[in-house]
């Protein structure tokens, strides 16, 4: 066996691991979609396209919350 055909194989055989390793992290970004602290970010993608003043908000702030931040 000569250098080219250690190539060859080598070439293989990184190919195959990058192919596995982009489905996979594929599969993870699909099958959880929150994070850790239980935010679906996912929610926020149209936020650039919704925008205007009489859209409604992605996240929902009672007055509650509001005077404990402002207070």
């Amino acid at each position: 066996m000569d250098i080219a055909t250690f190539q060859a194989y080598g070439y293989f055989g990184i190919t195959v691991f990058m192919v596995v390793a982009l489905y996979g992290y594929i599969y993870h970004l699909y099958s959880k979609k929150k994070d850790a602290a239980g935010i679906d970010y996912e929610s926020y993608s149209n936020m650039a396209l919704n925008d205007d003043i009489t859209d409604e908000p992605v996240n929902k702030v009672s007055d509650k919350e509001t005077k404990k931040v402002g207070e």
